[in-house]
C-alpha cells in the first residue's frame, strides 16, 4: 500500500489521520452540547446563567481531546 512512499510522506499521512480522527469526536460533541444548551435556554431563559458556565466547561473538556490529538501529531517523527 505504501510501497512508493518514503518515511517522511508516511509520517505526514499519519499526522493527517491523527488530526482528522482526533478532531471528529470533539466537534460532534461540542456541537451537540451547545445545541442542547441553547435548546434548554430557549425553553427556560431564566436558567441561562446556570446553563452557560457548565456548557463552556464541557466544551473546554471536549476540546482538550482535539488538543491532545494535535500534540500527538506534533510528536510523530
Amino acid at each position: 500500500m505504501f510501497q512508493g512512499l518514503d518515511h517522511a510522506s508516511v509520517v505526514v499521512l499519519a499526522k493527517a489521520f491523527v488530526m482528522g480522527i482526533g478532531s471528529i469526536a470533539p466537534a460532534i460533541g461540542i456541537g451537540r452540547l451547545v445545541g442542547k444548551a441553547m435548546e434548554a435556554i430557549g425553553r427556560n431563559p431564566e436558567a441561562a446563567g446556570k446553563i452557560f458556565v457548565p456548557m463552556l466547561l464541557g466544551a473546554a473538556f471536549a476540546e482538550a481531546v482535539a488538543i491532545y490529538a494535535l500534540v500527538v501529531a506534533f510528536t510523530l517523527k
